[in-house]
């Protein structure tokens, strides 16, 4: 896995990048409870805003950590919202991509370096 500084996560398998954002920034949101996801087809930049998030507490706009296509959202999160909060890392993942520049991802942080950034060990 890879992050990037806005709390988003990409683990990359065969060109495609799965998506969502990390449990530190789950629990910083509160429950989540409406998504608004890109969508399928949609190409992005890296850093472009991709999808929204509203929580209890705010309202939080997701970047693409990398260039790509959007090939297929999270459909589960229309009925099982929760997922988000209960498996940030995991079940809530929101959208994949297909990878445009896999240099790309040399530019997002490791597991340790994001851990540092956000005060974790």
């Amino acid at each position: 896995m890879r992050f990037t500084d806005s709390h988003e996560w990409i683990r990359v398998e065969g060109g495609i990048g799965t998506v969502g954002i990390t449990d530190h920034a789950q629990k910083e949101l509160g429950e989540v409870v409406y998504i608004e996801l890109p969508p399928v087809g949609k190409k992005v930049r890296a850093g472009e805003e991709v999808a929204v998030l509203e929580s209890t507490k705010a309202a939080a706009d997701i970047y693409a950590p990398i260039g790509g296509k959007i090939v297929e959202v999270n459909q589960e999160l229309v009925d099982y919202i929760h997922y988000i909060n209960s498996g940030a890392e995991g079940k809530g993942w929101l959208f994949k991509i297909a990878i445009e520049n896999p240099r790309e991802l040399d530019h997002l942080l490791k597991k340790e370096e994001y851990l540092k950034l956000v005060g974790g060990t």
